[in-house]
């Protein structure tokens, strides 16, 4: 029995070790690493993540060595803005002004006017001529125009329902009433009439020391629309209504009214009218062209003022909505 047992172990092992080419089935796996070591890993043990701390703790290396660096070291460096070298960079006066937009806030003029006088040699800054465009002033500087100290002011809107008998002028040698004196206590700056209406036309006048503002509202680019209350002195037939609307011929040139209408439940005598021309006295002459002479003469509406709630011979100041607007329009 024992012998038969060991033969067959004889044999079992000739034909598992000898037998070249042939596997063995019942031969167990082995984990061992390569490089000889029979020592197996421990089962179940997990492995632990690299550490960085070792580094530190290896103190400093040779002179030789080179240095390691990780990505993470990097990372967290401080950021140190980078010092451009050349030039430093140029300051700025945020009081300084332009001497052309100083001129237009005090009402002397707009901005490109206020260019030509100065090249033309009539502004002085501190008592020298400035012919400079571009020049620029600081707080504390004395400004002349043609001789006389003028300073910026704020700027001031005032709306006028100008009656009768009233001339638009700044002052009239001959004594006569002027717009001037029914705003002289609107306010304490300098302000001037934006256009103009004849002494017997009444309704609205713009008044300010904008220069800007008032030379873009009179320019016929901007086309402001004016808007007249006409009384003939006879009624006004449909045909010369349509003209207005088509085309009249006057001495300087054609002149075509935006809008034309009867004013309803009034007497054909009575018409409104839309224009944007700012020619002299342009209404009247229109009229009298086709044979009708003007009684009435009333500006209703102004670049988009109106009368509303201002009488007569009084004035008001607009508010800051109006001004934006007129200034975006």
């Amino acid at each position: 029995m024992n012998t038969k047992g060991n033969g067959r172990g004889r044999e079992n092992s000739k034909s598992n070790d000898g037998a070249p080419g042939k596997k063995s089935t019942t031969a167990k796996r082995s984990f061992a690493p390569k490089g000889g070591s029979d020592k197996p890993k421990t089962a179940g043990k997990p492995k632990s993540p690299p550490s960085f701390s070792k580094k530190r703790e290896e103190g400093p290396k040779a002179a030789g060595d080179k240095k390691e660096t990780t990505p993470f070291k990097r990372k967290f460096t401080d950021f140190k803005p980078r010092e451009k070298k050349g030039d430093p960079m140029p300051t700025f006066n945020e009081d300084a002004i332009r001497l052309n937009k100083y001129l237009s806030n005090a009402g002397v003029a707009s901005r490109r006017e206020a260019d030509v006088l100065i090249q033309t040699g009539v502004v002085s800054v501190n008592d020298e001529i400035i012919v400079e465009l571009g020049y620029k002033i600081k707080p504390g500087d004395i400004v002349k125009y043609d001789g006389e100290t003028i300073s910026a002011e704020k700027k001031r809107y005032v709306l006028l329902n100008k009656p009768k008998d009233f001339i638009t002028t700044m002052d009239d040698p001959m004594g006569r009433k002027t717009v001037m004196s029914l705003v002289k206590k609107a306010c304490k700056e300098r302000i001037y009439p934006v256009g103009r209406l004849d002494r017997e036309t009444t309704g609205l006048l713009l008044f300010t020391n904008d220069g800007d503002l008032a030379k873009k509202l009179t320019h016929p680019r901007y086309k402001s629309v004016k808007i007249y209350h006409v009384e003939a002195n006879k009624p006004v037939t449909l045909e010369d209504l349509n003209k207005l609307k088509s085309g009249v011929e006057l001495e300087d040139g054609e002149i075509k009214f935006d809008n034309a209408e009867f004013i309803s439940g009034t007497s054909s005598r009575e018409i409104g009218v839309e224009l944007h021309s700012g020619k002299n006295r342009i209404v009247r002459r229109t009229f009298e062209a086709l044979g009708y002479d003007v009684v009435k003469l009333d500006r209703v509406q102004f670049a988009g003022l109106t009368k509303r709630d201002l009488p007569r011979g009084f004035y008001r100041h607009l508010t800051e909505k109006e001004v934006a607007f007129l200034k975006m329009s």
